[in-house]
């Protein structure tokens, strides 16, 4: 798989989200996992992403001991600041002394010295994002990180923290149908020299074909509580709708309908006509895995991503991606064109 670049990172061009193997779409089987994450690394995947929120840590504690003896073989990205509370609810906390408590926790469930790519996984609005930016600058000077990112922010956000200490990436939900990005994020992460991370960018499920509404769904799958308005019956069967010419355009390029997803991501270029993006599709599933790897592959000419770009975006698409109680406390909603 080609590479591309996170500041001083080298990075294969897809990465893997390993979030679902703990977390958020069903039980998972650590042993199929280790499976998954070790065949992943064979398969050219040489970026993972975790998070302290991931399972309470266990999501940090599967990939260190599933490839303790990989380490120097990926460019291994943590999270923190969201997790949750031993009563089950999730707590945003960006002061310094739990962002250093939670990256020795990190570091000690990976099994490792330094965290390559380490987020703030969410913007806690009750502590200036300069102390939080600064701890996690200064844990590189201490050698505990490499590079430091933000997740799900806005574009002040980020200028303000860029500007306490440089940030190498931006991690977003982007996809055909998850448009926020473009309305400020993508144009100032190029402006200031930052590599966009879209997660999320199957849509969850919904742009590969296999995905089902709430009603088919277990409770504790994420489309049945944070991402539920666009998986609610009614919205699901017209969203659904758009998927029977989107799977006409996979059968004209020769690809599955998740590869072309990915496709659409990287075949984006900016201002300067280079490709950068660095999309991390999550699963559980060894050939979902292995399907994804094969995106880096395909070229998409200019009227098929004009095509694409023009048939599932956030004005043909039923429904908000989060709750509106999500929604309304999200950094990254300032950059909106309402």
């Amino acid at each position: 798989m080609h590479t591309r670049k996170i500041g001083s990172l080298e990075v294969s061009a897809i990465g893997l989200g390993c979030m679902n193997m703990s977390m958020g779409y069903g039980p998972a089987d650590d042993v199929v996992s280790t499976k998954l994450l070790n065949q992943a690394i064979d398969a050219g995947y040489r970026f993972l992403d975790t998070a302290t929120m991931y399972g309470g840590g266990h999501n940090e504690a599967l990939i260190g001991e599933a490839l303790k003896r990989r380490r120097h073989e990926f460019v291994l990205a943590s999270k923190c600041a969201l997790y949750k509370d031993e009563n089950g609810v999730g707590k945003i906390d960006g002061r310094p002394e739990t962002l250093r408590k939670q990256c020795e926790a990190s570091l000690k469930r990976l099994q490792t010295d330094v965290i390559d790519l380490y987020y703030l996984h969410r913007l806690d609005k009750n502590v200036p994002i300069e102390e939080s930016a600064g701890t996690l600058g200064d844990l590189v000077k201490e050698g505990k990180l490499r590079e430091i990112g933000l997740s799900e922010i806005s574009s002040d956000t980020l200028r303000r923290a860029h500007a306490e200490y440089p940030v190498a990436a931006v991690q977003s939900e982007y996809s055909l149908w998850s448009r926020t990005p473009e309305f400020g994020m993508l144009e100032t992460c190029e402006e200031l020299g930052v590599t966009f991370v879209p997660f999320s960018p199957l849509a969850r499920q919904f742009l590969t074909g296999k995905s089902q509404d709430v009603s088919q769904l277990s409770d504790a799958d994420l489309r049945c509580t944070i991402a539920r308005p666009r998986f609610e019956p009614e919205a699901f069967a017209k969203n659904n709708q758009l998927l029977v010419p989107y799977c006409e355009i996979a059968e004209r390029v020769g690809c599955s309908m998740a590869q072309l997803a990915l496709a659409w991501l990287l075949n984006q270029k900016n201002s300067a006509g280079q490709q950068t993006m660095v999309p991390i599709p999550g699963t559980k599933h060894i050939e979902y895995m292995q399907e994804n790897a094969q995106a880096h592959e395909i070229t998409l000419d200019d009227e098929t991503m004009a095509e694409l770009d023009e048939l599932i975006n956030e004005s043909t698409v039923t429904g908000r991606r989060y709750t509106d109680e999500l929604m309304a406390g999200a950094d990254s909603e300032k950059d909106r064109v309402q």
